[in-house]
């Protein structure tokens, strides 16, 4: 590795790293005047404030704007380097345009394992001290109902509540199905089921159970029976699981379980995990964009490599966006969904490169 290499990742880094530090500061001073009163009416201490909820913040934001932040990063500093004919002094000393690109990648490269460490690994940590922060100081707990609904316990396992309370764990009409290929085989209907979320055990209230079998059927009831099952009380409810609270292991081991039970739910996990391995990538492709655009003069100057860049930048996350709806409400494959945004810009990427003047 050259002075150069070390003069052009230097660049890379610390211009990165310095424009990320300016927007999350920004963004947590607009936070706090935001939710001041919440911490204030709720006696969060400092401590709490600053280590259990804005230190766990910025891992988040860090890994959020990393590819538009390295994106405008490449662009301002080679852009610079370009009107200050520093690029020209380089490729005149007869380092190659490829070559030149080298520092860029290994700079792309570094933030992009970064990215992924993060979103994979420390976020769902740092999200589980967040999340109960927020639960015991700026959100209320409100009452959500979902009705008519039907979750498979395991296959062949069907459980069915006509509405359920997420306040208290608490759903209605409750009725409980094993289904073999003869047909119904077992059906229990109660009147209210509960969870209980020391022992994690389903209460049964007023039961009736039949067991069908081929010389007659079986019939019993009761007050209350204790049980489990493989659903939780937020598989009854409107909200997704709290994924990311899950590193990358026990992600992938919770998708698997919710395979087995059928979740409506499941398009959302598997978008969620792809984009922890897509969104990283996005680094390296925006950055061999940022070159191709930046690393010769343009008669507008900066400001209109800086503005092409932003619009780029924007561009891929608008398409990010609209390609994950299809895979969520759509037909559309979520890793197909995903990984669209970087196909097409790697190509426009690829593209730009060859036209780059070298």
């Amino acid at each position: 590795m050259k002075k150069i290499d070390l003069y052009i990742i230097k660049k890379f880094l610390g211009t990165f790293f310095f424009t990320l530090a300016l927007i999350i500061v920004i963004v947590i001073i607009f936070d706090i005047s935001e939710k001041i009163d919440d911490f204030i009416n709720n006696n969060a201490s400092l401590y709490e404030i600053i280590f259990h909820y804005y230190l766990t913040f910025i891992p988040f934001f860090v890994n959020l704007f990393s590819p538009l932040f390295t994106f405008i990063a490449v662009v301002y500093f080679t852009s610079k380097m370009a009107y200050d004919t520093e690029i020209i002094a380089i490729l005149s000393g007869g380092i190659s345009f490829k070559r030149f690109m080298l520092p860029y990648l290994i700079s792309a490269l570094i933030i992009g394992l970064l990215s992924f460490y993060l979103s994979n690994f420390l976020i769902p940590y740092t999200n589980k001290i967040k999340i109960d922060f927020e639960s015991h100081y700026l959100n209320l707990k409100m009452y959500n109902a979902k009705y008519n609904i039907h979750v498979q316990n395991k296959k062949g396992e069907i459980l069915y509540v006509e509405n359920f309370n997420t306040y208290d764990h608490t759903g209605y009409n409750f009725s409980f199905e094993k289904i073999s290929e003869k047909g119904l085989t077992y059906k229990m209907t109660a009147d209210k089921i509960t969870y209980d979320t020391i022992t994690g055990h389903w209460i049964i209230s007023n039961y009736n159970i039949r067991r069908l079998f081929d010389y007659g059927d079986k019939f019993e009831k009761g007050s209350r029976i204790d049980t489990t099952f493989n659903v939780k009380p937020i598989d009854f409810s409107n909200e997704l699981q709290p994924i990311e609270v899950m590193n990358f292991t026990e992600m992938r081991r919770f998708i698997h379980e919710e395979k087995i039970k059928g979740s409506e739910k499941l398009k959302f996990y598997e978008v969620d995990k792809h984009k922890r391995i897509a969104f990283p990538f996005a680094t390296i492709v925006l950055t061999l964009i940022g070159i191709s655009i930046s690393s010769h003069k343009l008669r507008g100057g900066i400001g209109l490599q800086m503005a092409l860049g932003i619009v780029i930048s924007f561009s891929f996350i608008v398409i990010m966006q609209i390609s994950t709806v299809f895979a969520t409400f759509g037909t559309l494959t979520p890793w197909i969904a995903v990984w669209i945004p970087n196909f097409v810009f790697s190509i426009i990427g690829i593209y730009l490169f060859i036209k780059a003047p070298k």
